[in-house]
């Protein structure tokens, strides 16, 4: 599966999930390998556990994790789509590769780096940006189950996943190799899960 034509890969994430974080980078490896038209889109952590009973450490992140997201959906529509990647970028690099827990300061930060309007960080406690993260969470999910899968959420060749679900960034031909492998499973139309137990911490260099 290496011919010239682009792959469409639709990528939602949410800028708090870890996990998130992993599998955009090794998108962005693979786009040094493969032909691939990456698409960023905004997910809900939040949205996503609206009723779950949490842990305490994590119903805090949840909770706090809508600010990102509410400055992510207005950035880009107010600048276009293309704004996510970037913004995310920012975002990402602080919240999980320098460990800033203020959320605020992120937003703000990363506003500046990228030259767009210091107003947009108003949109972090502004709840009348909630339709339209909604809207943009619920693209995200399988259309036929309407169910939710996950953070983060693929869609390649026709099909929707969560995950991959990696513990580290896979970097060079190994990166490819790894996608090679996951459009030959997301081909097949009876494949729908795997899952092996979680170990090890997980890195993000």
């Amino acid at each position: 599966m290496t011919n010239s034509s682009p792959v469409r890969v639709d990528f939602w994430f949410d800028p708090a999930c870890p996990f998130a974080w992993i599998t955009s980078r090794w998108l962005t490896e693979v786009e040094r390998e493969r032909p691939l038209d990456l698409r960023f889109h905004v997910m809900s952590l939040y949205l996503h556990n609206l009723g779950n009973e949490l842990p305490d450490w994590y119903r805090d992140l949840v909770d706090r994790s809508i600010g990102p997201v509410r400055v992510a959906v207005a950035a880009a529509e107010r600048h276009g789509e293309k704004v996510l990647r970037d913004l995310y970028t920012a975002f990402g690099t602080r919240i999980h590769e320098r460990e800033a827990e203020d959320f605020d300061e992120v937003i703000a930060e990363s506003l500046a780096e990228l030259g767009l309007p210091d107003d947009l960080a108003a949109a972090a406690h502004d709840p009348s940006h909630d339709e339209a993260v909604r809207r943009r969470h619920e693209a995200g999910v399988e259309p036929e189950s309407r169910g939710y899968v996950g953070t983060p959420t693929l869609h390649v060749d026709g099909t929707v996943w969560f995950g991959p679900v990696l513990r580290a960034v896979p970097r060079g031909e190994r990166a490819a190799e790894l996608f090679d492998s996951f459009r030959v499973l997301a081909s097949h139309p009876d494949f729908f899960e795997l899952k092996r137990t979680r170990t090890g911490s997980l890195r993000f260099d």
